[in-house]
Parts: C-alpha cells; structure tokens; sequence
C-alpha cells in the first residue's frame, strides 16, 4: 500500500498517478519527492536506486523525475533519525 515517506500514513490512492502538486493529507509533505518512491535509499548511492536517475538536491520537494514511483513509505516514515540512532546506541553502546 503507498504510503508518505515523511510521517506513514497509508495513502488511498489506488493506481492513480501523483501530480506535482499532491500532497500528504496527513502531514501536507509533497509526494512528487524522492523521500515518496520507492527507488529511494539512504544506503544507496546519491540516495536513489536508480542508477539513470537525475536526482535532484532537495529530496523532500516535489521534482519532475520521469522515473518516480510512489513507494510504500509507510515501512519507512515516521521513523527519525535520533530514534534510529538511539536504537543503535541501545543494541552496539558501550558494555557495562
């Protein structure tokens, strides 16, 4: 299910195509942006899977990449950085 990549709400769009000026009705972020599709990653190079992709500074914005795909942001928003760190600080940190 497609989902914003930014907070993690499940969004009801169905096989719609998203415009350049949808937006989240959850968190108002604009879909049309990196953080949305599903070639983004933060492990990968330039943050996006796709290797052809011109991508842009900016991911949080909406862009006219002509490779976006709305991903299943729900796996990976709502998640910040300093809970993901603090998890990891939790499971590697110093022994005692």
């Amino acid at each position: 299910m497609p989902g914003c990549g930014k907070c993690g709400a499940t969004l009801d769009i169905g096989f719609q195509q998203i415009g350049r000026s949808d937006e989240c009705p959850s968190c108002g972020a604009e879909l049309r942006a990196c953080i949305h599709c599903r070639h983004f990653d933060e492990a990968a190079a330039k943050e996006c899977k796709e290797p052809f992709a011109e991508v842009p500074l900016d991911k949080e914005r909406s862009n006219f990449c002509e490779l976006f795909q709305i991903g299943d942001g729900s796996q990976r928003g709502g998640a910040s950085k300093s809970a993901t760190l603090a998890a990891a600080e939790a499971l590697f940190g110093p022994k005692r």
